[in-house]
């Protein structure tokens, strides 16, 4: 059964993609694939594997022969889910693969954000703790997360692994309810209770029509100053002047962001102008330790065993 694996180079170096290939002796990788060049490259293969590629109602149309889609990620905002369905494609994505990185990486920068340890860095880097008066600088603020509000936005397995360590470290966790559900469930607070009340906000929730531009500037201007706001979701969640705009004005005290709308941002943001010691932008990395995109290369192999099996495995369509 003819496969290709378009992107393979957004999942970095170190993988182990021997039980992959033995499944799809056929496989053609490519390391990287423009949204124009997908439709030629698929062209008859049953099978296409990827993780950010746009594949779209036109693609489909194009390619008769397809029938499954895998995903490396999560997310499936690069796939036309319902042309997908329409035309009788099986999309299946990796789930659960990178929690503890990701948590972990929201906590370093929650961490990192709390106690200044960049900016702290940055002053002995630059001799001012060698020209001090005291054995100490305290020129940039320290707080403790215990005693401190975490607050979610999105409870799926990674909103839920970094609740596990906010309680590790003696936070209290609010969940906010889904957006746009209308409803508020036992567990969960509305938005505007979550804003007033967290010293953290985390993002860990979808994209899509409902979530996209979910935080701007009123959001912003109803969280606490002290707070400190973290994304490791999807850029579009965010409007980045607001953010940039709430950081510059202090209506909260730190950021940071691992996504940005486009990516990689070749035509700027107002994120990346922003010259504030309180904001720290990665560029897209929390998921991707060694351990996680080696898990993310087993689910998507095991998906395709399932799919060649007649079996349902992590479908979304």
């Amino acid at each position: 059964m003819k496969a290709v694996l378009l992107d393979w180079d957004t999942m970095g170096p170190g993988l182990d993609i021997t039980e992959l290939q033995a499944l799809l002796p056929d496989l053609e990788i490519f390391g990287d694939t423009e949204d124009d060049e997908a439709a030629e490259r698929i062209g008859n293969a049953a099978i296409v594997l990827g993780n950010k590629v746009r594949l779209n109602r036109r693609i489909f149309e194009a390619c008769a022969d397809l029938r499954f889609i895998g995903l490396t990620a999560t997310g499936t905002d690069n796939v036309e889910l319902e042309a997908a369905r329409d035309h009788g494609i099986a999309v299946a994505n990796t789930r659960a693969y990178c929690t503890a990185s990701v948590a972990e990486h929201a906590f370093g920068c929650i961490l990192n954000l709390a106690h200044g340890l960049s900016a702290y860095a940055d002053d002995v880097r630059n001799g001012a703790w060698q020209t001090a008066n005291n054995f100490c600088l305290m020129t940039h603020p320290i707080s403790e997360l215990a005693g401190k509000t975490l607050g979610l936005v999105g409870l799926g397995a990674l909103g839920n692994g970094v609740a596990r360590l906010a309680k590790a470290f003696n936070m209290s966790v609010l969940v906010a309810a889904r957006p746009g559900s209308g409803d508020v469930p036992e567990g969960r607070v509305p938005m505007d209770e979550l804003l007033a009340h967290s010293d953290v906000i985390s993002l860990h929730c979808p994209l899509n029509e409902t979530t996209l531009g979910l935080f701007g500037a009123p959001e912003f201007a109803a969280m606490k100053k002290t707070a400190i706001f973290v994304n490791t979701a999807r850029g579009g969640l965010v409007e980045s002047q607001a953010l940039a705009d709430a950081l510059r004005n202090g209506e909260i005290a730190a950021a940071a962001v691992d996504v940005l709308p486009q990516e990689p941002p070749v035509n700027g943001d107002p994120l990346l102008d922003y010259e504030g010691d309180n904001l720290m932008i990665t560029p897209h990395i929390a998921w991707g330790t060694l351990e996680a995109r080696q898990r993310a290369v087993d689910e998507l192999t095991a998906n395709i065993a399932a799919f060649l099996n007649g079996k349902d495995r992590n479908r979304v369509v």
